[in-house]
C-alpha cells in the first residue's frame, strides 16, 4: 500500500506524511477521531468559520515540527533519523487524549483528569500496539530524554502547539490581530546548550507572538459569548450527570453514559483499557446527539438549556475586573427560582459564576529565551526593551457572571 500521502491544508499548503509509522498513527482510531472534534469548540457561535478541528492542528503541528527540526539541522544542530521521527510522533500525539468541548469536559466529566494525561495513556497504549516504536516520542513528551529542547519543541512558552495554534485559529476566525509570523519565528530558532532558544534578530517577531496570543486570549478564547455558551454546556452536563445518577434514564451513547454514570479518576483509564478504549471513541457528536434528544425530556431544567444552547439563546454575561459580589449571585439565585419555579438548589444550572485568567507569558520557569549576539541567554521578559512585555508576564484575572435572559435585575 502506497502510505507516502501528501495533505492540502489551507493554511501550509501541501503536507507530506513523513513515513510510514506516521502514516499507521493517523489511521488509527484514537486519531481519526480528532476529525469530529472542534479546535474551538462553541467559539463557533461567535465566529462562524472557526470549524477547523483537532485533527487539523495535529497535521499542521507535526508538518511545522518537520520545517524547525530541518532549520535546526542546517545550522549544525545534529538531530538522527529516529529523534526527528519521534519528535513528529510526539507533536502529532500531543492533543490525542482531548475530549469534546475538552475544558468543559474536564471540569465535568473528567474532574480532576487533565488531557495531557490522557493523551500520554493514548501514546502509551497505541507503543504497545507497535510494539514499541513510540518509545523515543515518550521519552520526549515526559521530558525524560536528555536532549530537553526536543521536549521543549512539543511542551513550552514557545512550543510547536502554540505556533500552529495561533496560526490557524487566526487563519479560521478571521481575527487578523492573532497573525504571527511563523515562518520567521521558525527561522530564528536555535539550540544553545541543548535548550531551546530564539536568536536576538528574532527578539521582535516574539513580542509580536506574545501579544498575539495575549489579544486572542480576550478575542476569541475567552469571549464573553463563546464564555457563556459553555458555561451553559457545563450545567448541561452537571444536570444530566445529577439525573442520571439519581437512577432516571437518559438517551445518550454508550461512551457518554458510561461517563456521566460515575466519577473517573487518572488511575482508572490507566488500569482499564476498556475504559480508555470507550473514551477514544467519544467526540462532539456524542454531546450534540444527547443534546438534541435531551431537549424534549420532561425535565424542564435540562431540556430548556438544551434547547437555548441549540437555538442560541445564550445566557446574559457580565465580565468585571472586580470579584463578583456575593450579594448579586444571591440575587441571581432568588430571581431565577421565582421566574422559572425551580427550588433554590436547582438554580445552581440556571447561572454561572467564577474567574478566567490570560496568561500570554509567565517569566521563569519554562521561559522563552533570547540567544544574544555575544553569546548570553535571557529571559524574553528581560531581553526586551518593550515594557508591554514585562506586563504581558503578570497573570490578568477577570470575574463573570451569567444568567437567562429574561431574568432582569
Amino acid at each position: 500500500m502506497n502510505k507516502k500521502k501528501i495533505i492540502n491544508d489551507p493554511v501550509y499548503g501541501f503536507i507530506a506524511i513523513p513515513g510510514e509509522l506516521i502514516y499507521d498513527l493517523i489511521q488509527h482510531p484514537y486519531f481519526q477521531r480528532l476529525r469530529y472534534i472542534k479546535q474551538l469548540g462553541l467559539s463557533d457561535l461567535v465566529y462562524p468559520g472557526a470549524h477547523h478541528t483537532r485533527f487539523h492542528h495535529a497535521l499542521g503541528a507535526m508538518h511545522l515540527m518537520g520545517r524547525v527540526l530541518k532549520t535546526l539541522q542546517q545550522k549544525g544542530v545534529e538531530i538522527s533519523d529516529a529523534e526527528a521521527e519521534a519528535a513528529q510522533i510526539a507533536i502529532l500525539l500531543h492533543d490525542i487524549g482531548h475530549g469534546p468541548f475538552s475544558h468543559a469536559l474536564e471540569e465535568t466529566l473528567l474532574k480532576e483528569v487533565n488531557h495531557e494525561s490522557i493523551s500520554y495513556l493514548f501514546m502509551r497504549e497505541l507503543n504497545t500496539r507497535f510494539n514499541g516504536a513510540l518509545d523515543l516520542a515518550l521519552q520526549f513528551f515526559r521530558n525524560s530524554y536528555p536532549r530537553k529542547f526536543f521536549h521543549q519543541l512539543v511542551s513550552s512558552q514557545l512550543d510547536i502547539d502554540r505556533l500552529d495554534y495561533l496560526t490557524r485559529d487566526s487563519f479560521f476566525t478571521g481575527v487578523m490581530e492573532g497573525t504571527i509570523g511563523v515562518d520567521r519565528i521558525v527561522a530564528m530558532l536555535n539550540v544553545h546548550n541543548d535548550q531551546l532558544v530564539v536568536e536576538e534578530k528574532g527578539i521582535y517577531s516574539i513580542e509580536n507572538f506574545l501579544h498575539a496570543r495575549r489579544l486572542m486570549y480576550w478575542q476569541v478564547y475567552l469571549h464573553k459569548t463563546a464564555l457563556s455558551a459553555e458555561r451553559m454546556l457545563v450545567n448541561i452536563i452537571k444536570r444530566a450527570q445529577y439525573l442520571l445518577q439519581a437512577g432516571e434514564y437518559l438517551p445518550a451513547s454508550e461512551a457518554l453514559t458510561c461517563l456521566l454514570k460515575k466519577d473517573y479518576r487518572i488511575e482508572d483509564f490507566t488500569n482499564d483499557k476498556e475504559l480508555l478504549d470507550l473514551f477514544g471513541q467519544l467526540d462532539d457528536h456524542d454531546i450534540w446527539g444527547a443534546i438534541k434528544l435531551w431537549r424534549n425530556l420532561p425535565d424542564a431544567i435540562l431540556s430548556g438549556l438544551c434547547n437555548r444552547l441549540l437555538q442560541r439563546e445564550l445566557f446574559q454575561i457580565v465580565i468585571s475586573a472586580n470579584p463578583i459580589k456575593k450579594s448579586e449571585v444571591v440575587k441571581v439565585r432568588q430571581e431565577i427560582s421565582q421566574v422559572f419555579g425551580v427550588l433554590q438548589k436547582d438554580t445552581q444550572y440556571l447561572y454561572s459564576y467564577g474567574t478566567v485568567s490570560n496568561e500570554a507569558y509567565i517569566s521563569g520557569g519554562k521561559s522563552i529565551n533570547i540567544l544574544t549576539r555575544n553569546g548570553d541567554v535571557l529571559d524574553i521578559a528581560h531581553a526586551s526593551d518593550l515594557p508591554s512585555i514585562k506586563a504581558i508576564s503578570k497573570i490578568v484575572e477577570k470575574n463573570y457572571l451569567c444568567w437567562p435572559k429574561n431574568i432582569s435585575l
